[in-house]
């Protein structure tokens, strides 16, 4: 529990958990790169990274629990806990925004131009249409047949199911504020339910769309399409894993009706991926 009158600011003891996330994306970011370029082994590569990740949260996480329930966090470091989260959200914002950007650029700008006076000057462009979705106006991504991606089905019903976490965790902190501890554990539960229902669906669409000729290889249209998507759904899993680690301490008794962060930080982060998939399911799948 959180120390409100504690009038010295907290500092934590050298950590290793910061060298052991480095490690994870190192070996995540190696792992995609030699796994797109058909290298032996860079699937394993990128599960180790995966794995070294989860190590890395569960253990970075049980530490913070560890210093907050010993009540060695006042009203300053929740002050600046709130700031952190704050500024990580935002750059979360910024790193979505340019893959939104790319796909507008392609969108809107590059594939009309390439359709148009690019092709007098480039012979390969000849012929070209630029109609969207493409896989590109090189002859062989030209005939490339692929199924693009529609709204109905899977990503309505996946738009669904997300905003439906999204008030159940609501439900569930108003649970905590009121002292219900049933419905703030019940609560979160529906959310995690609902958000690995989300997961799971994905990875069947993957499977399908890969199945009727739609890949990351299926020139721009494929590659923006498993980007954007991909990354959510990435960032639905690390939530979710978040939400686990929320639900087992709010069974354990943590978090009180005026200390709560931890459970509003995962809140936050998990509304910001609900408003990021309401513009992906817009822009890549209605649109």
């Amino acid at each position: 529990m959180s120390n409100p009158s504690a009038s010295r600011y907290f500092i934590p003891q050298p950590s290793h958990w910061p060298m052991v996330g480095s490690l994870a994306l190192l070996l995540m970011a190696s792992g995609a790169v030699l796994t797109m370029n058909s290298i032996a082994n860079g699937g394993y590569v990128l599960l180790a990274g995966v794995a070294v990740l989860f190590y890395m949260l569960f253990g970075w996480f049980g530490r913070v629990i560890d210093e907050s329930e010993g009540g060695k966090y006042n009203l300053q470091v929740d002050q600046s806990f709130r700031w952190s989260m704050g500024w990580f959200i935002f750059s979360e914002v910024m790193f979505f925004a340019a893959f939104f950007g790319s796909l507008f650029y392609i969108r809107v700008l590059s594939v009309p131009e390439l359709a148009s006076s690019a092709q007098q000057i480039y012979s390969t462009f000849a012929g070209y249409v630029g109609t969207w979705p493409t896989a590109g106006p090189v002859a062989e991504a030209a005939k490339t047949e692929f199924h693009a991606m529609h709204a109905t089905g899977i990503p309505l019903l996946n738009t669904i199911l997300l905003l439906s976490s999204g008030a159940t965790l609501t439900w569930a902190h108003w649970g905590m504020l009121a002292g219900n501890r049933k419905q703030l554990v019940f609560g979160l539960f529906l959310t995690i339910a609902l958000g690995l229902t989300f997961i799971g669906f994905q990875a069947y669409e993957y499977s399908d769309a890969y199945a009727h000729g739609l890949k990351l290889t299926t020139g721009v249209y494929g590659s923006t399409f498993f980007m954007l998507t991909g990354f959510h759904g990435f960032h639905v899993t690390l939530g979710a894993t978040m939400l686990i680690v929320i639900w087992l301490r709010s069974m354990k008794g943590h978090f009180t009706a005026e200390r709560h962060f931890a459970f509003e930080a995962v809140a936050w982060y998990w509304h910001f991926v609900d408003v990021v998939w309401l513009g992906l399911f817009v822009v890549v799948y209605w649109l």
